[in-house]
């Protein structure tokens, strides 16, 4: 039975270093009781910030269906409203990443996206599925932004507290404070720290010289006219099967910045020159089908040079999967042919280092000059890709604002983070937002029950959605219709149209092959999350029994063992036959660590007055040459400035939720909120 259970078992593995003085004495402090403007102003950080961010998991990369949203506050300071500029790209509608209708979770991350999987007898390719998302995307009205009429408190009433999901223990004994997460996304910055141990910094714009590189003038030969044209060749979009284009002035060197900026800006495209009525026209046609977009042309590439061209990139309030889903859309290739060893939170600035396949440095760094809130540097061409897990882990640079701790209770909280550390437990954002968590989900597919897993995906839910997916559910609800229902949704690449979509095509009778529509990164999805329930529930109960002492148990599962056994049967799970009849749902589990002490911890209390100014500079501030802030001695707000670093799989929330001492569920601050604001 022990080696059964290694295979699945979320294992318990004690890291806490602990001194011989360091007993349970130290366990399941309460929060003490705050004022009623202490915590008004904590609630303010997850009405911001819902979404919160993780470091980096190992495993897959996850996107929920519409399971979170993001706070529109009237107050966002105008950087957050940014839109990402379209001029000198000359790019034509649908090319500028729209965003997909459900946020990205960075759970166990993900490296290229993995194709489309169908059941037996069906052929449904990736091709043929993104090119109807993208068109469906494009029609995007505004009408699918239409406020909902209960409120956004009332709404959440009905999501999950920390206590529904296990996370109930604090291990440090300081008092509790209140302070501003989040409050502009600019007050959460992230640093990957790679394999050598280094952290990444965009600090270098310059492009690695190259003589192989074709000129600039290949991103201003073309008019724009011409870009779309051979925009909707190299896409399919139109019955053409060649683009021609005159050359004005015909001269050798005029016809080769033509031809070299058609093969680089459009893969899949070869050309030829060809002389019509007296005219020299350069032909542009297909070479190598659909599959050239995910795989560059290899000849155009100098055998000399690495592969992989290997950059930094700095994003502003946007997901790693989004931000290579613009970047994929402007350089018009496949999202698949970047790597990179993990993903990074939406509401922050992040600097991670990404791979790309055949592009070159030069028309990376073209794409400065056409995005907002992203900046590519320190190029470098190597011969292997990224992968994941990769990392060592995140540096964080966190500003809590408005704190109300004295700088005793500050001190003692972050001498506490630093010496003791936090509970490694999942983060909220594992669970979703709404009436139906995805452990939900994930104990049904578990459990074999494909009827539950439909509905629970499927059917009305309380909570903070869209307009159009409550409507979707309702229809759902009211006739079992799958193509009805898929018709409600403008955008369909959210979980919930592509199980309708696979309902439609496989019928109400075959729900695993309709399941199997989604992506597999996105099935897996909701049985980590029933893993991290477990998880937690465990943790907190370990915790509960045996304080921070090490015991037997920890490691070879005796005594604990019978935990996992009770709650595992107590949902319809028997421990001893954990594998599932559909391969990919019989996980392993690995051994994780209770307690994480972060390392590098720094942190300074200051002074301001202003609540929209930044408290310290990024890296594209020092790129720009901008002084550092400098703070008065006296201000009307204090703010905790943070540093430290994590290892992969941990939650920054969760080693903050330690410093505060209060419940991170959005559930609870909307709650406070609507109680004393009356």
């Amino acid at each position: 039975m022990p080696g059964r259970l290694s295979r699945w078992l979320l294992r318990v593995a004690f890291a806490a270093h602990l001194r011989p003085d360091q007993s349970a004495g130290y366990v399941a402090v309460r929060p003490t009781p705050r004022s009623r403007s202490q915590a008004l102003g904590f609630l303010k950080c997850f009405l911001g910030a819902l979404k919160m961010e993780m470091t980096e998991m190992t495993g897959v990369s996850l996107k929920r269906g519409a399971l979170v949203v993001e706070d529109n506050d009237s107050g966002v300071p105008a950087e957050e409203t940014k839109k990402q500029k379209l001029s000198e790209c000359s790019l034509t509608k649908g090319q500028v990443g729209l965003q997909n209708d459900f946020l990205s979770i960075s759970e166990d991350v993900p490296g290229p996206p993995d194709t489309v999987s169908t059941g037996k007898g069906g052929k449904n390719s990736e091709a043929q599925l993104e090119d109807e998302e993208e068109e469906e995307e494009d029609g995007l009205s505004e009408e699918c932004e239409e406020e909902e009429s209960e409120s956004f408190a009332d709404m959440m009433k009905h999501g999950l507290t920390e206590a529904d999901v296990g996370i109930t223990k604090f291990v440090s004994s300081h008092q509790g404070f209140s302070g501003i997460l989040k409050e502009r996304y600019s007050d959460f910055v992230v640093h990957e720290i790679g394999k050598d141990g280094r952290i990444s910094h965009l600090n270098d714009l310059s492009i690695p010289v190259d003589e192989e590189d074709p000129s600039e003038d290949i991103f201003t030969v073309l008019t724009a006219e011409e870009k779309q044209r051979l925009e909707e060749l190299q896409l399919f979009k139109n019955k053409e099967t060649s683009v021609a284009i005159e050359v004005i002035e015909d001269t050798k060197e005029k016809r080769t910045v033509i031809h070299q900026a058609i093969k680089s800006l459009f893969p899949g495209l070869e050309t030829k020159t060809e002389d019509r009525e007296g005219k020299k026209y350069i032909v542009a046609y297909h070479a190598a089908g659909k599959k050239a977009l995910a795989n560059p042309r290899k000849h155009s590439w100098p055998k000399s040079r690495g592969s992989y061209c290997h950059f930094v990139l700095y994003k502003e309030n946007k997901d790693t999967m989004d931000a290579i889903n613009v970047l994929s859309r402007y350089l018009r290739v496949k999202p698949n042919i970047f790597s990179y060893m993990g993903t990074k939170d939406k509401r922050a600035i992040t600097v991670q280092e990404i791979a790309v396949l055949k592009i070159t440095a030069q028309r990376l760094a073209h794409l400065n000059k056409c995005l907002m809130n992203f900046k590519l540097g320190n190029f470098s061409y190597q011969k292997n890709p990224l992968k994941l897990g990769e990392l060592q882990g995140n540096h964080f640079t966190v500003v809590l604002r408005n704190i109300t701790g004295t700088d005793d209770q500050v001190q003692q909280a972050m001498n506490s983070l630093r010496e003791i550390g936090f509970i490694n437990y999942y983060g909220m954002q594992r669970f979703g937002t709404t009436a139906v968590p995805t452990y939900q989900v994930g104990r049904a597919i578990l459990q074999n029950s494909w009827t539950e897993v439909m509905d629970l995906i499927l059917k009305p839910r309380s909570g903070a959605e869209k307009g159009y997916l409550v409507k979707c559910r309702e229809e759902w609800a009211k006739t079992k219709d799958p193509a009805a229902a898929l018709r409600k949704l403008p955008v369909k690449r959210c979980v919930e149209g592509q199980l309708l979509r696979g309902l439609s095509k496989y019928g109400m009778k075959n729900i695993v092959s309709a399941f199997g529509i989604i992506p597999r990164n996105n099935r897996l999805m909701y049985i980590h999350s029933y893993q991290s329930y477990v998880w937690n529930n465990m943790v907190s109960k370990r915790i509960e029994d045996y304080g921070l002492k090490p015991v037997p148990g920890d490691l070879v599962l005796k005594g604990v063992q019978e935990a996992y056994r009770e709650m595992l049967t107590a949902d319809n799970l028997d421990i001893d036959n954990m594998r599932h009849k559909i391969r990919d749902y019989s996980l392993s589990g690995a051994y994780r660590k209770i307690i994480i002490r972060p390392q590098n911890v720094s942190w300074e209390v200051v002074a301001y007055d202003d609540p929209k100014i930044p408290l310290f500079n990024t890296d594209v501030d020092n790129l720009e040459g901008k002084p550092p802030p400098v703070f008065a001695s006296e201000g009307k707000y204090r703010a905790l400035k943070m540093d430290f670093s994590l290892p992969p799989s941990t939650y920054a929330t969760m080693a903050i939720r330690e410093v505060l001492k209060m419940d991170t569920s959005i559930k609870n601050q909307t709650q406070l909120n609507t109680t004393w604001l009356r």
